[in-house]
This record gives C-alpha cells, sequence and structure tokens, in this order.
C-alpha cells in the first residue's frame, strides 16, 4: 500500500471536507492509500510555539510526509486569488526536499475554495501548481472526460478541483463539486501508481 499526501489548510471548513472527497476517490485505486495533513495557522501574534497535534483534524504535515508519500494534493482557500498565507508559510519551509530533488517526478494535484464564482479560483490552483513545479512535480489536473466539469454549475476547473461557498462560506459542496474531488483523487493516485511502477 502507497501513500498519497493530502495536504491542506482550511479555515471554515470546506477545504477539509474537499481533501475526504478527494482521499475518498485516492482510496477506490488498489493499492493507494490516503495520507491527510494540515498545518497550523500563521499570523501576527503566533509567537508561541504552537502543539505539534492539533485539536481537531488530521495532524500537522511535516518534511517526512512529503517525502514518503508518490503523490500529493494540495488545498487551499482563496485568498485574493492566491494560497493562504499558513500553506505558503509551510511550502517556504520546503527547501532540503528541493535541494534534495526529494518530489522530483512525483504527481501532484490541486483544489480550492472561494466565495464567489468568479472569486479568483484558478489563479489560486496555478499558485499552489508554482512551487511544485519548482520542485520538480508532474501536474495532474481534470480532463473534460469528466462529464461533471461540463454540468457544473459551482466548482469544477481542468486546473484541479474547486468549491463555491458562498458569501458567508457555508454552502454545502455540490454533488458535481463532490464528483470532480473524487475524480481528482482517483485520478492522482492512478498516475502516482503509474509512474511509481515505472520508476521501479
Amino acid at each position: 500500500m502507497r501513500d498519497i499526501l493530502v495536504l491542506y489548510y482550511s479555515r471554515h471548513g470546506a477545504i477539509a471536507e474537499m481533501a475526504n472527497h478527494i482521499a475518498r476517490g485516492i482510496e477506490k485505486v488498489d493499492g493507494a492509500r490516503a495520507r491527510l495533513r494540515t498545518v497550523p495557522e500563521v499570523a501576527p501574534g503566533f509567537d508561541t510555539p504552537q502543539a505539534p497535534i492539533p485539536s481537531q483534524g488530521p495532524p500537522y504535515a511535516t518534511l517526512d510526509d512529503l517525502r514518503e508519500c508518490i503523490g500529493l494534493a494540495l488545498g487551499s482557500p482563496t485568498r485574493f486569488g492566491n494560497m493562504a498565507a499558513p500553506l505558503k508559510y509551510f511550502l517556504d519551509g520546503t527547501s532540503p526536499l528541493w535541494l534534495s530533488a526529494g518530489l522530483v517526478g512525483k504527481p501532484a494535484a490541486v483544489f480550492t475554495s472561494s466565495s464567489s464564482m468568479h472569486g479568483g479560483q484558478e489563479t489560486t490552483l496555478v499558485s499552489m501548481m508554482l512551487p511544485l513545479i519548482h520542485h520538480g512535480m508532474v501536474i495532474v489536473g481534470l480532463p473534460y472526460t469528466e462529464a461533471a466539469l461540463m454540468r457544473t454549475t459551482g466548482g469544477g476547473t481542468p486546473y484541479g478541483a474547486s468549491h463555491v461557498a458562498g458569501a458567508n462560506s457555508d454552502a454545502p459542496i455540490a454533488r458535481d463539486e463532490k464528483e470532480l474531488c473524487q475524480a481528482l483523487g482517483t485520478r492522482l493516485a492512478t498516475v502516482a501508481l503509474a509512474l511509481t511502477r515505472e520508476a521501479g
């Protein structure tokens, strides 16, 4: 059984729920298992070290999680068309993996949520891809063979899975959005296992 890392930051719960759907998609593939991880808050006033294990949800990610997994799904809410600071802070600390080429050739996928339909989802997805490309990762998106990608009236892009959360960030994840999250997880796991077999 090989692990696929699902690494995310979630503020209002939508990204965490999307991560769980992506994990379900990963685990539809024989030989693949999802490893869910999150990152701590980063903001002025957070000068004291945070507990190594959050009070709820998955553990905080470490560089070993990235090193050990054969693929990565990376998720963040949209912040002015960019990934959220806690996730960016974690990625900025991955230089040891860059220096050791620890992520080169591994596949990666991205997912996001925003309050409005045109709230910067696609630029946020691209902002998460950029450091992964620098690490030499292989980007996996959603092909238009996924029927929900043409059918959705909410989230869902060829760049990755997405969700429209509404002005109060409380809109439930729609059926098509769930389907696309799971499809992304399944595609990521399929590609990761294929690349692992090829490398072996």
